[in-house]
């Protein structure tokens, strides 16, 4: 009696003379590729909807800097009447306006010199024209050191953001707004509750994951390490399918060796959970301090290795020159800016619309 005849399965290709197990594991290897291809679309499109909404939300980065502005708006004062004559005069109150503003003496030493040539060489023959340069000279160091301003998320999910920074700079609260965000593009958000020697920052992670819906891994007996409980919210977001997770860290000064060296194994953790994880390091600073933010910049990065920064507290300074001064001195993009207390008042950083916020 004939052997009735095999039917192949739909998605496997026509028979061939590789070995079976050859065969049937290509279409798994397919699936996978494609898999792995709709994630990383889905991660490049978060990445894009969050930056366009910055596009969107001008208005709030323009109020936002009303205090560097209305420091800065002696630079049309001195432009208005400008003559030839006066040079040398307009740089000098220009150099000390910029230093004021906190964009450090190596930019603004560098932005008025190169004024004064092109000055100098006739391409500069107005007040319009010296400001207009002096916008894009700050723009280019903005672009050219700094230009990966999108969220990057890698190409599968969980893309995993670790938050950092010293007490005080608004880790928690900046995370929790990232998560609203997020929520609202449609993803699946995780927090990782890894600030384990504040007890109030625990609650207050609570509070954000309750507020924008977010799930979220907290240390349940108060004894375990922050690298365990990052480690167990990886797990945990692989396993479920969330789109990202983020993970908290406790403050600490960025001369505290000990603490620092607890950031190392948080990101070891985190690796050999996911490996290629994490996707993203991001630093909050407080912009409130100033300049005095790059030193803590440099030693988190040369502990950790920063991918990005979130500068806070920005509406309520008139030093938004160190937007530029942390991007100049270590070539690290700034991700965010902290503008307002509202839950949307962390916004996407766009280097254009900065600019034309300061020197509208």
């Amino acid at each position: 009696m004939a052997s009735a005849p095999s039917r192949a399965l739909p998605f496997l290709s026509p028979p061939s003379t590789a070995p079976a197990s050859a065969s049937l594991r290509a279409p798994s290897s397919r699936l996978r590729c494609a898999a792995a291809a709709g994630q990383a679309g889905f991660f490049t499109r978060l990445g894009r909807l969050i930056k366009e909404k910055a596009k969107s939300d001008v208005d709030k980065l323009f109020s936002g800097f009303s205090k560097t502005r209305e420091n800065l708006s002696v630079v049309d004062e001195l432009l208005t009447y400008w003559n030839l004559a006066d040079t040398d005069r307009v740089l000098d109150d220009l150099e000390e306006a910029l230093l004021v503003s906190d964009f450090g003496p190596k930019i603004s030493f560098r932005i008025v010199d190169t004024l004064r040539d092109q000055i100098r060489d006739g391409k500069l023959k107005s007040g319009t024209e010296i400001k207009a340069s002096l916008k894009r000279c700050i723009l280019e160091l903005l672009t050219t050191k700094g230009s990966k301003t999108e969220l990057q998320l890698g190409f599968r999910k969980p893309a995993v953001i670790m938050i950092v920074g010293v007490n005080g700079g608004g880790k928690t609260t900046s995370l929790g707004k990232l998560a609203y965000r997020f929520k609202n593009e449609g993803a699946k958000v995780l927090m990782a509750a890894g600030d384990t020697f504040r007890a109030a920052a625990r609650d207050q992670l609570e509070i954000w994951a309750e507020r924008t819906g977010s799930e979220i891994v907290i240390d349940n007996d108060k004894k375990a390490q922050a690298p365990s409980v990052l480690s167990q919210a990886v797990k945990r977001g692989k396993r479920e399918g969330f789109d990202v997770v983020l993970c908290d860290t406790s403050g600490r000064l960025h001369t505290n060796y000990g603490l620092m060296e607890e950031l190392v194994s948080c990101k070891k953790v985190i690796a050999k959970a996911l490996p290629g994880a994490p996707n993203e390091i991001l630093l909050v600073l407080d912009g409130t301090t100033g300049l005095n933010m790059l030193q803590q910049a440099k030693e988190f990065n040369d502990v950790v290795g920063i991918t990005g920064f979130i500068l806070t507290k920005l509406d309520g300074t008139a030093r938004g020159g160190c937007v530029v001064s942390v991007v100049d001195e270590l070539g690290i993009p700034v991700k965010f800016v902290g503008v307002g207390e509202g839950v949307e008042d962390l916004q996407p950083f766009d280097a254009e619309a900065f600019v034309e916020a300061i020197f509208p």
